[in-house]
């Protein structure tokens, strides 16, 4: 799958919908042959209040994940959305929004010909429609950057507006998701980039990097400590820093003893003496 592709389908998942991403559009041939006219990037289907469910909000003292306002949730209905996914520059593909492929698409979930036509016949004017049965058929463009050139009628939400609601999400519902195993790639790598940052990797040693010494020997740093050096560390590791040795004094470099005179007492003594 995609990468933007993927981004987009955990977005409207945490949003509350049921996601089918890479949809294939396939279409009969002469011969009783088959091709793919195109893959629609997602599809994606929401029911009224489903936003609860879908960040596993099962306890009544939990607060309900509300949708992302940017999405434009219809709080009253089923919303039903048709995504064209590009990691550059926003843009629709023609084939995406060729008549015949929104027909296969809408009949998709049991529209009939005559209502079906009606539909896609709105969808290409307006971007929005809604059906005789009350749902709701919306076009989204996702991007990473502003269109190069003309798109039809649609809502366009920024890849960096995706992401920046999935970390929202991750940092706010972390006590809950913490305990979670998830096998979408997407979500996956942002709670992987999440348990990285809260687990703090730089308390360990310096710049998150620490040496452990082998069994039976004593840590670098206590060592040289207990000699009398100090340590420091290197991209290698710790390195001992010797202090400076004072030079041993030697028999010329001594100071010579200062003799005491004797006093007049002793001096007088040894002269009646000789």
């Amino acid at each position: 799958m995609d990468h933007a592709v993927s981004l987009v389908q955990a977005y409207l998942q945490l949003n509350g919908y049921f996601t089918s991403a890479e949809y294939p559009v396939v279409s009969s041939t002469q011969g009783r042959g088959f091709r793919t006219l195109t893959d629609i990037d997602i599809l994606a289907f929401r029911f009224p209040l489903s936003a609860s469910a879908a960040a596993g909000n099962i306890s009544p003292e939990m607060t309900l994940h509300e949708p992302d306002p940017g999405l434009g949730v219809p709080p009253d209905r089923i919303d039903m959305i048709i995504g064209e996914v590009k990691e550059g520059k926003v843009n629709i593909n023609s084939g995406a929004i060729e008549p015949e492929i929104l027909r296969a698409v809408v009949r998709r979930f049991g529209c009939g010909q005559e209502e079906t036509d009606i539909l896609v016949q709105g969808l290409l004017e307006s971007g929005s429609v809604i059906a005789p049965s009350g749902y709701q058929i919306r076009l989204i463009a996702f991007g990473a950057f502003p269109p190069g050139a003309e798109v039809p009628p649609c809502r366009i939400i920024s890849l960096g507006h995706v992401l920046r609601f999935l970390q929202d999400y991750v940092r706010d519902h972390w006590a809950m998701l913490r305990h979670c195993q998830f096998k979408d790639p997407a979500f996956g790598f942002l709670m992987t980039l999440e348990k990285a940052r809260r687990g703090g990797a730089g308390r360990r040693g310096d710049q998150g990097v620490e040496i452990v010494p082998a069994a039976g020997s004593r840590p670098a740093a206590i060592a040289n400590e207990r000699r009398g050096r100090s340590t420091k560390q290197n991209g290698d590791g710790i390195v001992p820093v010797t202090k400076p040795v004072k030079p041993a004094a030697t028999a010329a470099s001594r100071p010579v003893a200062r003799q005491r005179p004797l006093s007049g007492r002793r001096r007088t003594a040894k002269s009646r003496d000789v």
